[in-house]
């Protein structure tokens, strides 16, 4: 949740901070907003994150009673998806995140920014497709796939958007997927 538009170094730092502070979910869920805003300075949008995380934790604290979320294993992945999306802060990224890349591993694709680019110029999908839509198509284009390829996926078209496929100036002629492109067969 607090990783959102943030660089992956700078949410670790203060992933880390938050565990070494807290040292569990039920103290985020009973902490004031404004101490784990501190905590968790460096994220883009520290204020939001904070609330929406401890709100969060607080209402999986009256439902399931724990924080354990092994549950979501055994529901139908689009109930899973839904049972998470409902928690404030949570879309279809960081719902997806917590399936896949996590002891669940759940096969379903997470889609931040630079996977989402990347396969809109493949002509996976569409130009004006979202992460959901983006997410959906290829979760269900890849049927027999398990939690780890989805993860492996994901991490290769990031690096592939953070590396060659940026949003300015890509580098299409650098790029291991060029051959395939759809972008660049267009132009």
């Amino acid at each position: 949740m607090i990783s959102g538009r943030t660089r992956d170094a700078v949410s670790q730092v203060a992933y880390d901070r938050l565990v070494a502070t807290f040292g569990s979910p039920r103290s985020v869920a009973t902490a004031d907003a404004r101490n784990v805003q501190r905590v968790i300075r460096g994220v883009t949008f520290a204020e939001v994150k904070a609330t929406h995380l401890v709100v969060a934790l607080r209402r999986i604290a009256v439902e399931r009673r724990s924080f354990d979320l092994d549950f979501l294993a055994d529901l139908p992945l689009d109930d899973a998806l839904a049972w998470l999306e409902r928690l404030p802060g949570v879309g279809r990224k960081v719902a997806a995140s917590t399936l896949n890349a996590s002891t669940l591993s759940r096969p379903v694709l997470i889609v931040d920014s630079h996977v989402l680019r990347v396969l809109q110029r493949l002509g996976f999908v569409g130009g004006h497709a979202d992460g959901r839509v983006a997410s959906e198509t290829a979760t269900a284009a890849l049927p027999d796939w398990q939690g780890r390829n989805f993860l492996d996926l994901h991490v290769a078209l990031k690096l592939v958007g953070q590396i060659w496929c940026r949003p300015i100036a890509p580098q299409c002629d650098a790029c291991p997927l060029s051959a395939a492109c759809a972008k660049r067969l267009t132009e």
